[in-house]
């Protein structure tokens, strides 16, 4: 097992332990209730396993216990088993079921108690997106797979280090995506995403595993005298910095909270699933809302830092928003944006595709890993024969997808990986289609 260092000493302040109930800012009716719903449903009767579950330290879980004990909802079984350890167990009396039944008809909840959303406010301030001050070295180290130009890396560095909206545009097949997601792995730290947030009595769920990439935990030291790891509230998931990524099948829906009428709890929007990482709106145009529509929707958020969320009632509320932005297309911005609109977004970038040297340099490191024998003869045929027929626009893509076409095309004739100006030619057919008139 992989032993992490440990959260608390990253760069990230990790958000404090509870000690108490009082400490979780959460009303006592909603812990009882949440205690007695988990119960319910998922059959723990025991104090420490009850602690890992609703993320309470034992302690304050024991106090939760006590305070349903006293309201007679629930019952020390006064029974101690082989597999017992010498805890005590607990089961809910007739009335504690009766208001666990009524609590679930509520809200289905249960688990970990939710972060209230002030709280929850205050550790995206610890952790913003804009507090991380990332070097050139750093960059290039998330950019490591990718030849890019050295002006361009000039802008991305700034757009990137500020927290602030960028736009990158140019034609098709030259890496913009790549970049996207370079500049992601280039953030590097952690932080900590809270399983759930609770605003006005309603669960919002944060955490999820397919955006989300939980770290490794931390270890101790069997024989360290001090404990260190997992001094954070465990209502939050130490996580990679978050990246979601969107194309054309984004709708503006899918930037508001999503009701679930069964469970009766809500689902974070997108937006607010990628706080403190990136939110990369890939295909920009290709959506079935008008890019105008879908950055009027950003408006406000990227100006000052805050999403407004409705809740079923139609109560709006506020949450943090500190996610960087990335607007990726192939569609020049004058083509889809108003100037208001451009001027919300930041940062500029064009991404053109490479000139012939850093063509060549991509065209050899692509061969190299996929184990094809570069042959100088079809490389000079391939730059002088057939790049003319196109203007010579050079695309990021077009290395891995001759070479790929060449290795198919050697595995089919069971012949070794070879470079050949006839399998040039074959591969070129297929990377583009030739211009005529088909019968209907």
């Amino acid at each position: 097992m992989n032993v992490q260092t440990n959260p608390a000493i990253s760069g990230v302040q990790p958000p404090p332990m509870p000690r108490t109930l009082a400490d979780t800012g959460l009303s006592m009716v909603m812990m009882r209730d949440i205690l007695l719903k988990t119960m319910f449903r998922m059959n723990i009767d025991q104090v420490s396993a009850l602690s890992k579950v609703i993320c309470l330290p034992v302690p304050a879980t024991q106090e939760l216990v006590d305070l349903a004990r006293t309201q007679r909802l629930l019952e020390a079984t006064g029974t101690m088993h082989a597999n017992s350890g010498n805890e005590m167990g607990y089961q809910l009396t007739d009335a504690g079921k009766s208001r666990a039944l009524d609590a679930l008809s509520q809200s289905e909840y249960y688990g970990a108690l939710p972060i209230p959303l002030a709280d929850y406010a205050e550790q995206m301030k610890r952790q913003s997106v804009r507090n991380i001050r990332l070097t050139r070295p750093e960059l290039l180290s998330g950019m490591g797979h990718l030849i890019l130009p050295q002006d361009l890396i000039e802008n991305l560095g700034p757009a990137v280090t500020s927290g602030r909206s960028i736009l990158m545009y140019g034609p098709p097949g030259n890496g913009k995506s790549s970049i996207s997601n370079g500049i992601r792995a280039a953030l590097g730290d952690k932080i900590y995403v809270p399983r759930a947030i609770e605003y006005s009595g309603q669960v919002i769920t944060v955490y999820d595993p397919i955006v989300h990439s939980k770290a490794t935990e931390s270890l101790d030291d069997p024989t360290a005298i001090r404990r260190s790891a997992n001094r954070f509230d465990n209502r939050y998931v130490y996580c990679e910095r978050p990246s979601v990524i969107t194309g054309g099948e984004l709708t503006l829906d899918m930037l508001d909270l999503k009701y679930n009428a069964v469970a009766r709890t809500y689902q974070a929007p997108l937006q607010l699933k990628s706080s403190g990482g990136i939110f990369i709106v890939d295909d920009l145009g290709r959506q079935s809302e008008p890019p105008q529509a879908l950055v009027n929707r950003w408006i406000v958020p990227l100006e000052e830092s805050r999403d407004i969320l409705a809740l079923q009632s139609g109560e709006k509320f506020t949450v943090p928003f500190d996610t960087l932005v990335i607007f990726s297309t192939n569609f020049h911005p004058n083509a889809i944006f108003d100037g208001a609109a451009l001027r919300r977004i930041f940062f500029k970038i064009k991404i053109d595709g490479p000139n012939q040297e850093n063509f060549l340099k991509i065209f050899a490191m692509v061969a190299r890993k996929k184990k094809m024998p570069l042959d100088e003869k079809t490389i000079i045929y391939m730059l002088r024969e057939k790049y003319p027929t196109i203007a010579n626009n050079y695309a990021n893509y077009q290395p891995n997808f001759l070479i790929d076409q060449m290795i198919a095309i050697c595995e089919f004739e069971n012949i070794p990986y070879q470079m050949t100006p006839e399998l040039i030619d074959r591969a070129w057919g297929n990377m583009f289609v030739r211009e005529e008139e088909i019968a209907r």
